[in-house]
């Protein structure tokens, strides 16, 4: 039988791992917030009949005539083509006249200028999605501690599912905002509205497959009641674990296919599906159940040397 739960600490060290550099990252350069929370304007643009690439440079400057010096500019691929013919700019709100004037700018070098969408963001409404997401991660926290507890409420010490689903919950939610935080200063990615439907998707995966194998833990509780706990246990993250890797993985090739084939503007909203369903996965078989068995034995009172597991469990 495989030895998860008994290499757990192994398990958390690789999470620590994945953690901190988007933790560092978080706190050196923030979240890249895009204007559906500070508010401002978005142009995506393409230039059909161009037989260049676009130049983010010109871009740039092209919004700096019109007093705009903090711009945000990706290129998009044409499909057909192979150039990069397009780009979507993020800046503060412009108007319609200077919108105009920019393309018109810029039409001289790559020919006339398709406006595929253009809106612009007020600050507060900007600051209303951002307290509104702060709050759904919250809410769905709370209703999923609650019912954890009260689904499990036959199990002795109930309360600890819940906090242990909570905490692997937190755990793929820093994997997605140290993520975003990195590709944010490494590669231009900010985060938009559909950040947080990606980041409650995760969410919802995350604890859908650690209650599947808490649910494994419960019955098997009942089963092998002269058997260890830390046995039952890893028994049960066995038993659960073809059927939690097999399920992600459908999910998680339909995405990596999108993220190669998509299109540049969901691009980032994949990527951070695929990352967090992943993390979710890992963290329901290593973490999540790993955590109960610390709980169990009180493994803390040995974290910082003072006697071993083995007194710890006594």
């Amino acid at each position: 039988m495989f030895q998860i739960i008994q290499r757990r600490y192994l398990y958390f060290s690789i999470s620590l791992l994945i953690i901190v550099p988007g933790l560092i990252g978080l706190a050196l350069w923030g979240l890249p917030l895009s204007i559906d929370f500070t508010g401002g304007s978005l142009v995506e643009a393409r230039f059909v009949q161009s037989t260049q690439s676009v130049d983010l440079e010109q871009v740039r400057q092209a919004y700096a005539t019109q007093g705009f010096t903090d711009v945000s500019v990706q290129t998009t691929r044409d499909a057909s083509s192979g150039l990069d013919n397009g780009f979507v700019a993020r800046s503060q709100a412009l108007s319609q006249a200077q919108q105009s004037a920019i393309l018109a700018s810029l039409s001289t070098t790559y020919g006339p200028a398709t406006v595929e969408s253009a809106e612009t963001v007020g600050p507060s409404v900007g600051r209303e999605v951002a307290s509104n997401a702060a709050l759904a991660v919250l809410a769905a926290a709370v209703a999923i501690l609650l019912y954890v507890w009260f689904a499990f409420r036959g199990v002795e010490h109930s309360y600890r599912y819940g906090v242990a689903a909570i905490i692997a919950l937190f755990h793929d939610v820093l994997v997605v905002v140290g993520l975003s935080a990195l590709a944010g200063h490494y590669l231009g990615w900010q985060i938009n509205s559909l950040f947080l439907t990606a980041l409650l998707t995760v969410v919802g995966f995350s604890v859908h497959d650690t209650i599947v194998v808490f649910d494994r833990i419960r019955e098997n509780l009942r089963l092998y009641r002269r058997m260890d706990y830390e046995t039952v246990v890893n028994h049960s993250v066995v038993q659960t674990l073809d059927r939690s890797i097999n399920t992600q993985l459908t999910v998680l090739f339909t995405l990596l296919a999108l993220a190669l084939f998509g299109g540049e503007t969901t691009r980032p909203f994949v990527i951070t599906l695929l990352v967090g369903i992943a993390s979710g996965t890992y963290s329901s078989i290593f973490n999540a159940a790993a955590l109960l068995v610390v709980w169990e034995k009180r493994e803390w009172r040995t974290w910082f040397g003072r006697g071993d597991r083995a007194a710890a469990a006594a």
